[in-house]
């Protein structure tokens, strides 16, 4: 008699579109948390929250126009010192140049009674130089950039203090509002647009401007890639041919360039400039740029992230005051935003690299 076997039923296979499907999955969620600015995002909403709820002048429209111009003083500084730290550097002179800038083209078209652009032209080419000096200094000897621009820091103070008072016997330059070309220099600099009935500074708009463009420098172009290897590793983008020399001085020209823009801001927004403002800057530049994504190792940030930080900033000051809180708590929450997003992008970064 014949036995006859039924085979097993066989285990069909697991499915590979569901397996596919589940790889991109994951492969999309780890693209996404491996953003530099994913954590600024997540801050942002948090924060804008946060006082939308406590302080009911912030939900106002003319209030929020007030958080973005506070968040674009900032944040225009933010953008080139964010690329500055990509490509590996800091420049700590980077909060007196502004005053810098602006003493210069006060006092040069107040004392040679000429029209503003000469001043606002000359000042430009002083902004780029100090940019050019401490990117060649840094070549050249080999110093960390902590030090370079640290002696700039100081010499920058001490100049805009003591020519400012050889010149006009006080600490504050001369009125220009006055002199020819004033006028057309402000509406450049520091004049207001009107959007749906809310009157928005124009240095919001040169913010969103300068923004689109490093984005699109540091992700279309090659010069972006160049940041990005020598902020990396300057060795190794020198071993496969990167210009590491000219991308580091270029760098620091741009934060001369962002320098000279907010300081003619300052100059046509108050008429006036004060020898010694900017002092203490550069940190709320950096700590924009950290909060950002940017990392303080270099090879790593975004422009996107540099926005989203100085926008915070502007958030958290101008919802301080319409809080009615005591301002005095503005450089806690400074504090506790640069630790929580350092601790965030360092979260943000493991997730992303696990397997």
């Amino acid at each position: 008699m014949t036995q006859t076997t039924t085979p097993a039923a066989a285990t069909p296979p697991a499915s590979p579109t569901v397996h596919k499907a589940r790889t991109t999955e994951r492969s999309l969620l780890r693209r996404t948390l491996a953003r530099p600015e994913i954590g600024a995002l997540v801050a942002a909403i948090g924060v804008y929250i946060f006082f939308f709820a406590v302080a009911p002048t912030f939900r106002q429209a003319d209030s929020f126009a007030t958080v973005l111009y506070q968040g674009s003083t900032i944040g225009i500084m933010a953008l080139a010192v964010s690329l500055l730290m990509i490509g590996g550097e800091f420049d700590l002179s980077a909060g007196v140049a502004v005053t810098s800038s602006a003493l210069t083209a006060s006092m040069l078209s107040f004392q040679l009674t000429t029209n503003v652009w000469v001043g606002v032209l000359v000042a430009l080419a002083v902004s780029l130089v100090v940019g050019l000096i401490n990117g060649v200094l840094l070549i050249k000897t080999g110093l960390p950039s902590f030090l370079v621009t640290l002696a700039s820091f100081l010499m920058l103070q001490g100049a805009n203090l003591a020519v400012t008072k050889l010149l006009t016997d006080n600490v504050a330059t001369d009125p220009i509002n006055d002199m020819d070309g004033f006028d057309q220099a402000k509406s450049v600099f520091a004049s207001e647009i009107s959007i749906g009935g809310v009157d928005v500074k124009i240095t919001v708009l040169w913010w969103l401007f300068f923004a689109a463009i490093a984005t699109w420098v540091l992700l279309r172009t090659k010069f972006g890639n160049w940041i990005f290897a020598v902020g990396g590793s300057k060795e190794s983008a020198r071993a496969v041919g990167v210009p590491v020399t000219f991308t580091k001085i270029a760098l620091f020209m741009t934060v001369g360039f962002a320098a000279w823009f907010v300081g003619m801001h300052l100059l046509f927004e108050y008429n006036t400039v004060q020898a010694g403002e900017g002092v203490g800057n550069e940190f709320y530049y950096i700590i924009a740029a950290v909060i950002g994504g940017s990392l303080l190792t270099g090879g790593y940030g975004s422009a996107i992230g540099a926005v989203l930080g100085a926008f915070i900033f502007g958030m958290v000051n101008q919802g301080i005051v319409y809080a009615n809180w005591n301002p005095d708590w503005f450089k806690f929450f400074v504090g506790v935003m640069l630790l929580l997003a350092t601790l965030v992008n360092l979260w943000v970064r493991r997730q992303a690299t696990r397997r």
